[in-house]
């Protein structure tokens, strides 16, 4: 049976109502649409943004936002977009505003603006895993990411909104030092309420990303994720590795990406979770670029893999909400993905795991987990 990404779907819990776009055409429709409706503010951070129509598409929806009024802030990493400041022209002449997180070479240059951030108005806010790139709205039989758009309204769009005046002074100070972005991430308080923020980066000790999903993790019964990229600390993958012995662990994971490397690396850790009875899965119908995660009765959306990076050192944000409805939700949404997934069990994977692909996993691990996906995905390691 084909794969067709589902349709969008709504959740209301803890006083935040959520919409869901699961396929990239309506995921590029809520953006545009957002945008359009804007009347008095959009603050937006993406880590990509190419020049092809998407991109065309929404920088002209800001341009003609910003010459209704409407006072518009782009904030795009300096490492991942290619969005040129030519091409961003017909925005800022109408009085749009656009800045570059880590324009130059120094040590800030070592961070990567990861977040994808959408605020209108203060009061609605846009937040996943994709970026502004055809490749993130095309449909599965066009090879178009697999990937989740969320649309909040509701208190974490002033917490949002808070963390985006934080980040956008720090990108428009060029003295912004290395130490000032790990004080700020180190001193982000999410609160301890059912509804919270969570700021992933560098800094001292764990981010409250890092801390808040290590907790969750340590006394879980039940995980559900879908990851694009996998490749967590050694730590962390015991604790999946308690939760599958101690109850439920389902992983979905990716038979497809741009960078082979990363699904390598995955595949490095299979042995270990198998052996702790992990239920693995791979993703096939297309590229996986989603960010989903159900522990028990918490949910973690938003722009962070599952891996070094994302855990300790690009910049990252995830919304958690703990409420047992949505969590139950969230899980049967990834039902909808298994029937074209693969389950990986033990003699398919010991099929697979011969000398030369578990020398090339391992290296791959290596460079996704301590170099950078650019460099891996720059190499072909036969994957």
């Amino acid at each position: 049976m084909e794969y067709v990404d589902p349709p969008p779907f709504e959740i209301a819990a803890q006083g935040q109502k959520l919409v869901f776009y699961p396929g990239g055409k309506d995921r590029l429709a809520a953006l545009l649409a957002l945008i359009e409706g804007a009347c008095t503010t959009i603050r937006m951070c993406f880590y990509i943004f190419a020049e092809d129509a998407s991109g065309i598409a929404v920088r002209d929806a800001l341009a003609a936002a910003a010459r209704r009024g409407v006072k518009v802030n782009l904030i795009l990493d300096g490492f991942g977009a290619d969005a040129r400041k030519e091409f961003l022209a017909p925005m800022c002449d109408a009085g749009g505003s656009f800045c570059c997180f880590s324009p130059r070479i120094s040590q800030r240059y070592l961070i990567r603006n990861h977040q994808k951030i959408v605020i209108v108005d203060g009061r609605t806010a846009m937040i996943g895993g994709f970026n502004v790139e055809d490749s993130y709205f095309a449909p599965p039989d066009a090879n178009g990411w697999n990937d989740l758009g969320i649309v909040v309204e509701g208190s974490a769009v002033s917490d949002l909104s808070r963390w985006f005046d934080q980040l956008d002074a720090w990108t428009a100070n060029p003295r912004a030092s290395w130490r000032a972005i790990r004080r700020m991430v180190r001193a982000w308080q999410p609160g301890h309420g059912p509804v919270q923020v969570l700021i992933g980066g560098p800094t001292r000790g764990l981010s409250s990303w890092a801390k808040c999903v290590r907790s969750d993790l340590h006394n879980a019964d039940r995980l559900d994720m879908l990851m694009a990229y996998f490749s967590p600390s050694n730590r962390a993958l015991r604790a999946i590795g308690r939760v599958a012995r101690r109850g439920h662990a389902r992983l979905v994971m990716a038979a497809k990406s741009d960078n082979g490397a990363t699904i390598g690396a995955t595949r490095s850790l299979y042995d270990f979770l198998l052996k702790r009875r992990a239920e693995i899965w791979e993703f096939e119908a297309t590229k996986l670029h989603t960010k989903l995660i159900v522990i028990d009765d918490k949910s973690f959306i938003g722009s962070a893999n599952f891996d070094m990076r994302s855990l300790y050192l690009n910049l990252e944000v995830m919304l958690r909400i703990e409420d047992r409805a949505m969590a139950d939700r969230l899980s049967e949404f990834i039902d909808h993905l298994i029937p074209a997934s693969t389950a990986i069990t033990p003699s398919l994977h010991k099929s697979r795991a011969g000398l030369l692909n578990r020398v090339r996993w391992n290296v791959s691990w290596f460079l996704v987990a301590v170099v950078d996906y650019t460099v891996s995905r720059r190499l072909n390691l036969g994957l």
